[in-house]
């Protein structure tokens, strides 16, 4: 089946995009290195300038129309990195384009879409309804879909981040890619298995959408529900993308939302580099002492960077409250003149940064004389969290805890 897709695709792929995309780099991260007991490579696809590697695919497609189509347009139904990718090298080839969006769609989005040049079209509340969207306005104006991953050229174009990753980091054994609907492990493994059939290509899906996995027979139908890695939200894979997973992908793992979250704080921390949720989903299935990849010297596709300011932000501070760095304290104290102050100094003298500060006075089972202060209390880690919660105990403060921050 990926006779469909042929190295000899691929290679064409990457001349037909040489100088339109950003030949991305590949780093060693020693620190990454050092956590996780093995050799670790990025590949960072974050730094394409719409922010994916969804380019590639779109470009390569859009290379291949006729000069009717072109005039003719093109229509892709996407509320992400497709979109954009579509928007950009549609302009760039100078192809009218269409995209439709689910009406509910953040602003930031529709306006970068636009701000490529696009027509955006707010349609329906979920992907299948701007599919039927889409479906119709190609039947009315003669406009090309832009399939988002089953389709040979899609896939030639995303496996060009094969090549480039087996020319930067040669002494690999194993390429970790996130799955949604295929086409990039898809791409990925054509090109790997045809130079280097050694190196195992091993995909990675989020809980809840182990769509892949289910097509292939190897697990129930996806629950679905809210997940940070929309990107790879995806219930049903490509019928192309599928066989070539079934024949050249050596492995499929399944990462947690927690496990995702702590890539993208590891990767702003550690790498300095912006992921988004699926982007770092590769990232997650290496780390923790369960992972179930066994290569000693991987690579990982970090295959996005497009995340939500706001999304982020409660990603990081979560990161935080988990490793002990944010505490909240629920303080019960006599609402007086001089407690707080008094709460201040102690937390203080250890060292502690108070970075926010509220009194509670009219929850339930909390005296007239008396208040619940919350403390949001930046400290080292866990051990001096501690510390300072047993100091404020040993000042005759009542002290708990808070689950989040």
């Amino acid at each position: 089946m990926e006779s469909q897709v042929s190295l000899d695709g691929v290679r064409a792929a990457a001349t037909a995009l040489d100088g339109a995309v950003v030949v991305t780099p590949t780093s060693r991260s020693r620190t990454l290195s050092e956590l996780t007991g093995r050799e670790v490579w990025l590949k960072f696809e974050n730094l394409q300038f719409t922010g994916s590697f969804k380019e590639r695919g779109a470009r390569n497609f859009l290379t291949h129309l006729d000069a009717a189509a072109r005039a003719r347009g093109v229509v892709a139904a996407s509320a992400g990195n497709h979109a954009q990718g579509v928007a950009y090298h549609a302009q760039l080839l100078g192809i009218p384009a269409t995209i439709v969006m689910p009406a509910h769609t953040p602003f930031a989005k529709i306006t970068n879409t636009q701000h490529h040049g696009a027509h955006v079209v707010l349609h329906g509340t979920d992907y299948g309804e701007c599919r039927a969207e889409e479906q119709r306005i190609a039947a009315e104006t003669g406009a090309t879909i832009v399939p988002a991953f089953d389709h040979p050229l899609v896939i030639a174009g995303q496996g060009t981040i094969a090549l480039e990753l087996l020319e930067q980091a040669p002494e690999i054994d194993t390429i970790v890619v996130p799955v949604g609907g295929g086409g990039c492990i898809a791409g990925i493994a054509v090109a790997t298995k045809a130079l280097r059939a050694d190196v195992a290509v091993i995909g990675v899906q989020v809980e809840g959408y182990e769509g892949m996995l289910a097509a292939l027979g190897r697990h129930a139908p996806p629950a679905g529900g809210p997940t940070i890695a929309e990107g790879i939200a995806v219930a049903t894979p490509g019928r192309l993308t599928q066989a070539i997973v079934r024949e050249l992908v050596d492995d499929i793992v399944v990462v947690s939302e927690q496990g995702i979250e702590e890539a993208i704080a590891l990767g702003v921390e550690i790498e300095k580099t912006v992921l988004e949720g699926a982007g770092a989903a590769g990232l997650a299935a290496l780390l923790g002492p369960e992972s179930a990849i066994t290569g000693e010297r991987c690579a990982v596709v970090l295959t996005g960077g497009n995340i939500d300011a706001r999304v982020l932000t409660s990603v990081l501070l979560r990161a935080l409250a988990r490793s002990g760095r944010l505490v909240r304290l629920r303080i019960d104290v006599p609402d007086r003149p001089g407690v707080l102050a008094t709460v201040a100094e102690v937390v203080g003298s250890h060292r502690g940064n108070i970075v926010d500060v509220a009194h509670r006075r009219d929850e339930p089972g909390v005296a007239v004389k008396r208040t619940m202060l919350e403390l949001s209390v930046e400290t080292r880690d866990r051990a001096h969290a501690d510390e300072i919660v047993n100091a404020l105990t040993a000042a005759g403060f009542r002290v708990q805890i808070g689950e989040d921050v």
